[in-house]
């Protein structure tokens, strides 16, 4: 039978305690591991599984204080974990430093310590989680005066919270943005903009208001038949909320129904002229002009549109006339490394390996590759940006898209 200290192995302690921590898929939450344990073997001999790798995706490289945490993420954590009465309306950002047993027996309980403690310029908490066995009183009492927490972690999978850290008031800045971006209802993932035309997002709340089942309404008027799908992306781009009690119009939903009403005097005129775009492929700027200028203000207010537009302004400056998106994401990821991985690339363990180094750094042979991008970015957002009247070209799926020869290119620079 292996021992305690073959099963607790760094990257053993740290994919227990992620599954205690960040236990599944929630709302509001995300956390991704540091690129070093996406490799195949953490010491000589001492192999990562592929389970173990599967639990720790997907990786990324965040900075975060003076080094890279082995695992940040945001979720609202139960109260044996955490000492807080109230956090605001955000859950907290966590950074968790792992030690596990070194081949001579060994758990540097102390130095995990520290390096949490170096998180908290940035997290609202941190934790450093080892083997149980191995924690001294002398550890314990250094945690709780730098406020650290100390995840106990039991051969058998078991995490047990021995010091529970206060959270404290810092912000997310920097790199730590994207994972608080991820963990938002407007973060990039697999199911966030199922549909490429702007026009389905604003019919949503239009919908919402509007007289009647929202969607019959959506299908009647032809204004989309993929009503899941509509409501989804009309989430992600902040137009409406959805709770678990229903879903409810935001402030700049509201303000598409003002606009609608100003303009057609009911929700329901408004939504009789979608009709009139059923199934064209025309730019939408150019068929519909107030309403394109209306989606180009909404999908502006996007995190990720600002942040690829500014940067593609940036790019032109520099002589990059007709990026392409290999382009795009090399120049980005100089700049905003972990927003870009997180953007860009999908998150499955195997895709995050084949394009992150254990160092964090791109391989730009698997960057084109179409099938490693996420479609939400590279076909949906696209499209929608060349619609509104920003980008040059539409989106491509990615089976489809060969990264090398697909141009990101502003319509109007400045």
């Amino acid at each position: 039978m292996a021992s305690a200290t073959d099963q607790l192995s760094e990257p053993t302690v740290l994919a227990h305690a992620k599954r205690r921590l960040f236990p599944g898929d929630e709302r509001d939450t995300y956390a991704v591991v540091d690129t070093q344990f996406s490799t195949d073997y953490w010491l000589p001999g001492q192999r990562i599984t592929p389970a173990v790798r599967e639990a720790l995706a997907p990786f990324n490289h965040v900075r975060m204080g003076s080094g890279y945490p082995d695992l940040v993420g945001v979720r609202a954590l139960e109260p044996d974990l955490l000492a807080v009465e109230r956090f605001g309306d955000e859950p907290p950002l966590v950074a968790i430093e792992a030690k596990g047993y070194t081949q001579g027996g060994t758990v540097d309980t102390e130095r995990g310590i520290v390096q949490a403690y170096d998180r908290l310029h940035e997290a609202n908490a941190a934790y450093v989680a080892v083997p149980n066995a191995a924690v001294t009183r002398t550890d314990r009492t250094l945690a709780r005066e730098l406020n650290v927490g100390v995840l106990g972690v039991h051969a058998d999978g078991r995490v047990e919270p021995l010091e529970i850290p206060r959270v404290v008031g810092n912000r997310s800045t920097g790199e730590t943005t994207a994972i608080r971006f991820q963990a938002s209802a407007q973060g990039v993932a697999n199911a966030s903009f199922g549909l490429n035309h702007p026009k389905n997002y604003l019919g949503y709340p239009l919908a919402l208001y509007a007289d009647g089942p929202t969607d019959d309404l959506l299908r009647e008027y032809r204004v989309v038949g993929a009503v899941d799908d509509a409501r989804r992306g009309a989430a992600f781009l902040d137009l409406v909320d959805e709770r678990p009690e229903g879903v409810t119009l935001t402030a700049l939903g509201r303000e598409v129904v003002r606009f609608a009403r100003s303009h057609y005097g009911s929700a329901e005129s408004a939504l009789a002229e979608f009709e009139n775009w059923y199934r064209s492929s025309r730019r939408f700027v150019e068929l519909a002009p107030r309403w394109g200028q209306l989606a180009r203000r909404v999908v502006f207010a996007y995190p990720a549109t600002h942040l690829i537009v500014e940067e593609l302004q940036h790019m032109h400056e520099d002589g990059f006339a007709d990026p392409s998106l290999v382009d795009l994401v090399e120049y980005l990821h100089q700049l905003h490394p972990s927003f870009t991985v997180e953007l860009f690339v999908r998150g499955d363990e195997s895709v995050r390996r084949r394009v992150l180094t254990p160092d964090g750094d791109l391989r730009r042979s698997a960057l084109e590759d179409g099938t490693v991008y996420h479609s939400p970015t590279v076909f949906q957002l696209k499209a929608m940006l060349y619609h509104v009247g920003l980008l040059t070209e539409r989106g491509r799926e990615p089976n489809r898209l060969d990264p090398t020869d697909d141009v990101w290119a502003l319509r109007e620079p400045v």
